[in-house]
């Protein structure tokens, strides 16, 4: 096809404005619609072939000629691919791929924290604390210990290619990437996971919430990781039970975790992980970075131009299993 209506989908900010007219400009053709409201949205939706954003379901339904919708997001959050989209035979791109070097630095950082013990010593500052560990207690020697990276994607890869440079072991679980990789020493489908916890003194979680992901780790996925090992999950927060991560804490069944993501978020401010010597937390901030969007844009332009000419789109999502 070359002609058809766009329409970005409320609610609309600057950043959405400007790009409407960048498509605008490059592709003439493309008739872009910036829906200020729910009732505009769904007026310009009756006889649109594409949009940008979160649809509703009433939005679904009065979308009859409705072809490519562009997710907001990499991984958008549950209740955006609702059974009605999902059956739906409209294809959904997302953003994935963007924010690949920024969250693995991320998470890299927290692993090289929790292998040094900053946690502690992060509280010791704010309390102005002076009591340094000289021994090895504490330490985890990155060339002798294994990293277990729980989706191998853009990031996961990226995890795996940055923790490769300090001589760490890198195995991992990916439910696509399943018949090996030059940047693991091992990769196995997420039915093995259990298997490769125990082998792990760092297991970072990089995947999305999905049906499959929802709680994976919990009391009885702790209970197999090594008394020494640590959690780090910069993925997406539902995958962590934090009640069952805090007992394990408490007891002493794992030495630590980094988290960016949560299951509530903000972290109420009375959670019991807040004063843990060993947790290490970040307020959901590992895709904060440069270019980011830009680099959303380029995604959205681009895909604006391949359905404009009849290609194939990029980043298109399995709907049914959110990813």
């Amino acid at each position: 096809m070359s002609g058809y209506r766009l329409v970005m989908l409320p609610p609309q900010d600057e950043l959405t404005r400007q790009w409407a007219g960048r498509i605008t400009e490059a592709l003439p053709e493309v008739s872009v619609v910036v829906a200020e409201t729910d009732a505009e949205a769904t007026a310009a939706l009756a006889d649109a072939e594409a949009a940008y954003g979160t649809l509703s379901r009433s939005q679904l339904e009065a979308a009859g000629r409705l072809r490519w919708l562009q997710a907001p997001a990499a991984a958008p959050p549950a209740g955006y691919f609702f059974d009605a989209l999902v059956e739906h035979p409209v294809v959904v791109t997302n953003f994935r791929g963007i924010y690949n070097d920024h969250v693995a630095t991320h998470a890299v950082a927290m692993v090289l924290a929790l292998a040094r013990g900053f946690p502690r010593y992060v509280l010791g500052q704010a309390r102005a604390r002076w009591d340094p560990i000289r021994t090895a207690e504490g330490v985890l020697h990155l060339p002798e210990a294994t990293v277990l990276v729980v989706g191998l994607g853009g990031i996961g890869s990226e995890i795996a290619r940055m923790m490769k440079v300090f001589g760490t072991r890198v195995i991992a679980t990916d439910a696509r990437v399943t018949d090996g990789s030059p940047l693991v020493d091992e990769v196995a489908p997420p039915a093995e996971l259990d298997r490769l916890i125990p082998e792990a003194d760092v297991i970072v979680l990089t995947v999305p919430h999905t049906p499959e992901t929802e709680g994976m780790i919990g009391a009885r996925r702790l209970s197999l990781m090594k008394s020494t090992a640590h959690l780090v999950n910069i993925g997406r927060g539902m995958t962590v039970r934090l009640d069952d991560l805090v007992q394990s804490l408490e007891r002493g069944e794992i030495a630590g975790a980094g988290l960016d993501v949560f299951e509530v978020e903000p972290l109420p401010p009375d959670h019991p992980l807040w004063a843990m010597p060993n947790v290490l937390l970040t307020p959901h901030v590992a895709v904060a970075g440069p270019y980011i969007d830009e680099r959303r844009f380029a995604v959205l332009a681009d895909n604006a131009a391949r359905f404009a000419a009849g290609e194939p789109l990029l980043n298109v999502v399995d709907k049914a299993h959110w990813f």
